[in-house]
């Protein structure tokens, strides 16, 4: 699938679409992408900051969707676990930018040459528009070389 049409169908998911989660780029070669959360009075929580649950949504497909467009249909990957640091309150619209290179591809494809899995972590920064971290999001993805 193209990535163009990817991020069309997630602005369009609902789970996305009716927390206020948009995907603003995602690049043609699944090596970038940028989300935004904006603050609305639905998304917020009891005190007014953004729904915590909401932060983690838009951070949860991207690393794993990206590894495997990334390496191709040899390859098997999930996410394995995540997790979630808050670090301020979110009074603003947040964003969340995955970058991934060829040298973390070349590791990964290292570590499964022999038919190993391999569990390798990334993590994310939450931001304002002026740079300030909300919440540090860290999601592990299982990757091994499918069997033959």
């Amino acid at each position: 699938m193209k990535a163009r049409t990817l991020r069309r169908i997630f602005n369009l998911w609902p789970p996305f679409l009716f927390a206020g989660i948009r995907v603003q780029r995602l690049d043609d070669d699944y090596r970038y992408a940028r989300v935004k959360l904006k603050l609305a009075w639905y998304n917020r929580n009891y005190v007014r900051v953004h729904f915590g649950g909401n932060l983690f949504s838009m951070t949860d497909p991207f690393w794993m969707i990206m590894v495997l467009k990334c390496l191709g249909d040899d390859y098997v990957v999930w996410d394995q676990a995540g997790e979630i640091r808050f670090v301020a309150p979110g009074r603003a619209d947040v964003f969340a930018d995955f970058r991934i290179d060829e040298a973390v591809l070349d590791e990964i494809r290292a570590a499964t040459a022999g038919g190993e899995k391999c569990l390798r972590w990334f993590e994310t920064d939450v931001r304002t528009a002026s740079g300030e971290v909300v919440a540090v999001v860290r999601k592990q993805v299982y990757v091994r070389r499918k069997r033959r």
